[in-house]
């Protein structure tokens, strides 16, 4: 009987410690970058590693995995996901915050030539006492989704704010605390049908304070057209 105590304690323990390792979501705001250039890549050096530009991340575009993305450049029209920083002194695209900042650019992708989705993702656990997701975007435009294990997570704006840079963001917010303590993959797209707006992101964090989504248009009127007949019946009386 101890023997078998011992064997399901250490299980137990090692399914602990596993879930504890995998739930660390890392290079949530991008600063963990080292650009590692593609050589003999027709956009060197502007073509970098996936995992030397984003470590932690995977990139794809409609799903299909990407090796590489672009260090402080970007398309006009072909998809793609680009890295700026650190030596990026544009205003818009710009750097939000911290030495680097990464765009989703949905759009063509060659060679077959039709429109396609941008996004990156990275599978962990999401932390017990997290409430809301946070992060910081520029020019969103209704086309970025942000899912957690397929999860498409509502959006609230939270604030807006400008960089040391120059630019412009948006602080959104989202509610995580049905997802709290539970493992699976965190992703941003930016949508291609969605007017095809690329979409910077960063500081990406997980918070303590809770979210409130906003009130959708159909539960105002309700609500506003519960109020009238309330009103129109007490008058009544």
């Amino acid at each position: 009987k101890t023997t078998k105590l011992i064997v399901c304690f250490s299980i137990a323990l090692f399914a602990a410690l596993s879930a504890q390792a995998q739930g660390a979501f890392q290079n949530l705001n991008f600063e963990q970058a080292h650009p590692v250039p593609i050589v003999g890549n027709p956009a060197y050096p502007y073509a970098v590693t996936v995992t030397s530009a984003l470590p932690g991340w995977t990139a794809s575009f409609d799903g299909v995995p990407a090796t590489q993305v672009l260090q402080n450049l970007h398309t006009l029209g072909t998809a793609s996901i680009d890295i700026f920083g650190p030596n990026w002194n544009s205003v818009y695209p710009g750097i939000i915050d911290g030495s680097y900042t990464v765009m989703l650019q949905p759009g063509e992708y060659l060679p077959q030539q039709f429109g396609w989705d941008a996004s990156i993702a990275q599978n962990g656990t999401v932390p017990l006492t997290a409430k809301s997701l946070e992060l910081k975007a520029w020019n969103p435009a209704g086309a970025l989704s942000v899912s957690f294990a397929g999860n498409t997570l509502q959006l609230v704006n939270l604030s807006s704010g400008v960089s040391p840079s120059g630019q412009s963001y948006t602080l959104y917010g989202a509610d995580i605390s049905p997802f709290a303590g539970q493992i699976g993959q965190l992703e941003f797209t930016a949508l291609f049908g969605a007017g095809n707006a690329s979409v910077e992101l960063d500081d990406i964090t997980f918070s303590t304070t809770a979210i409130t989504p906003e009130p959708s248009i159909v539960a105002l009127t309700a609500i506003g057209g519960l109020l009238f007949g309330a009103r129109k019946w007490f008058a009544r009386s």
